[in-house]
């Protein structure tokens, strides 16, 4: 669950791909006098991402003649006038590798953020998710404000340049002002280049367009695997449109009981426990240990690097300077994956001699920004989708006395998580609720995957989240492992437990645990 907005819980996009309405293909808003389920998709070659997507080249085919193709859907600005003018919602597809007769539809992924470009994001990861194509067609979208799909609009490129150097740990009342001025300027922003879509990017509203993807694509059900921020979408619709569940995965699950606060507490500790994890695995491997002799002395060693940061940056990539709050950031991307620990052991070696490069690319990759210097609209997603949807607003007297509390969670990560509960407070929009409603009498199982050393998504919120969708509803599955997300990690028990009940049906014991 990306709270605070500044460290999200989107980085399966950024480590796999590592803002503007023209480039992003926007289309103007058209007339809803039409029936909406009945439209046909124009299935065709997909072109390459635009910078609010994140940029790159073309998707790469998979084996078996596996061609992506995207597509544009029609759905309502507005689900609460949904005759009324409508926005596009950009699709991408590949079909099955199986015989037509044993299809059982298409699998719609979500990638999490909220604000990751499903459209670039599955094509990145689509190897790791064949075994599913023998009986699906893999399926992703854009949903709105993201990417394609009427992307939301804030700073540009040289602005959050500044917005992710600046100090997000103010120590004095001028820091504090600074940091107040730059959130409320970045929102400002937001309004202002957004085209009045702030109002209509809540999940709800991306809930709703995912059914009617489902009628549009020829489902009966929405079979569903959401990952993240996703597992909180699929939550949202499970809730919405109980009977309509298919067969639906939630790995790397949100805690849907948490407000913002609360969530973001537990993402403190979440982190911390990675980075616990991380000390303790570098000094266990054979030979020494190049940032440190014992775990606490890695730890040491990194809060003494950020300490100095504050006052004195070091080289980054020129002309940035790597700073404290870039620093932070770069060790926290490297704790969603244990495939980034290596990188951020070679990156600590680097800026402990001067050298910032390496933590940079980690904090670039975390804040969507490409090598050329232009940034995804993942920032401008994640911050307007979560204040739309989240009611509480703190201010800053609330937040400077919730510092400490959070300091005790993590040294290292505590005192930006708790500041960045500021993101939302000069939000033009109302926030919809205190968290998310996913109640879900009646939906076919859905099963839902917790990892045990998740910083992003603790592992508690996924019990939780069975509790919360009902009885008879969620299934748990434990994975003990590291990094966000289960399933892409391709530990078999995890991937036979998911297959066998995606593929074929078949839900796993309740309390089943894959080491």
């Amino acid at each position: 669950m990306p709270k605070p907005a500044r460290m999200r819980a989107a980085a399966l996009t950024a480590t796999a791909v590592l803002l503007s309405c023209l480039l992003a293909g926007c289309s103007d808003d058209d007339s809803g006098d039409e029936d909406l389920t009945a439209q046909e998709l124009n299935w065709k070659d997909c072109p390459a991402p635009s910078q609010a997507q994140g940029g790159g080249g073309s998707p790469s085919p998979l084996p078996d003649d596996g061609t992506w193709s995207c597509a544009t859907m029609k759905a309502p600005r507005d689900w609460d006038e949904p005759e009324g003018d409508t926005i596009g919602i950009d699709l991408i597809r590949v079909r099955s590798t199986g015989d037509e007769d044993r299809r059982i539809g298409s699998l719609i992924f979500n990638f999490g953020g909220p604000g990751a470009s499903g459209v670039t994001t599955l094509p990145s990861f689509g190897d790791r998710y064949e075994k599913l194509r023998t009986r699906y067609d893999l399926v992703s979208f854009d949903p709105r404000g993201v990417g394609r799909s009427r992307p939301v609009l804030c700073e540009d490129d040289q602005q959050l340049d500044a917005y992710f150097q600046q100090d997000t740990t103010p120590d004095d009342a001028a820091e504090r002002t600074e940091l107040l001025d730059s959130t409320k300027d970045f929102n400002d922003a937001c309004e202002e280049n957004s085209d009045g879509m702030l109002p209509h990017v809540r999940t709800t509203d991306a809930a709703r367009d995912m059914d009617l993807m489902r009628q549009v694509l020829g489902d009966d059900k929405l079979h569903y695997f959401g990952i993240s921020y996703g597992t909180e979408l699929g939550g949202v619709y499970a809730h919405l449109f109980p009977k309509n569940v298919g067969r639906a995965v939630f790995d790397a699950v949100v805690d849907p009981t948490l407000d913002s606060e609360q969530s973001s507490l537990a993402q403190v500790k979440g982190f911390q426990l990675a980075l616990d994890n991380f000390a303790e695995d570098c000094v266990s491997r054979t030979g020494d240990c190049p940032i440190g002799d014992t775990a606490q002395d890695v730890k040491d060693r990194m809060a003494k690097l950020l300490k100095d940061l504050d006052s004195k940056p070091i080289e980054g990539i020129f002309p940035r300077e790597l700073t404290q709050s870039a620093a932070t950031n770069g060790i926290a991307q490297a704790m969603y994956s244990q495939e980034l620990w290596q990188a951020l052991t070679q990156g600590l070696e680097q800026a402990y001699d001067g050298n910032g490069r390496v933590l940079m690319l980690l904090s670039d990759s975390l804040n969507g920004r490409s090598e050329n210097g232009e940034y995804s609209n993942i920032a401008a997603a994640n911050i307007s989708i979560n204040c739309a949807d989240d009611k509480p607003r703190y201010t800053p007297g609330y937040v400077e006395r919730k510092v400490p509390e959070f300091r005790a969670a993590s040294p290292l990560f505590g005192d930006a998580f708790a500041w960045s509960l500021l993101s939302c407070t000069d939000w033009p929009v109302a926030g919809a609720a205190e968290h998310p409603d996913v109640s879900a009498p009646g939906s076919a199982p859905i099963l839902v995957v917790g990892n045990t050393g998740d910083p992003a998504t603790p592992y508690e919120g996924a019990r939780r989240m069975v509790q919360a969708l009902g009885d008879g509803v969620g299934v748990e599955l434990t994975y003990k492992g590291q990094g966000h997300g289960a399933y892409t990690s391709q530990n078999k028990c995890v991937q036979d437990a998911v297959n066998g009940y995606l593929l074929d049906g078949k839900v796993p014991a309740a309390g089943t645990v894959c080491g």
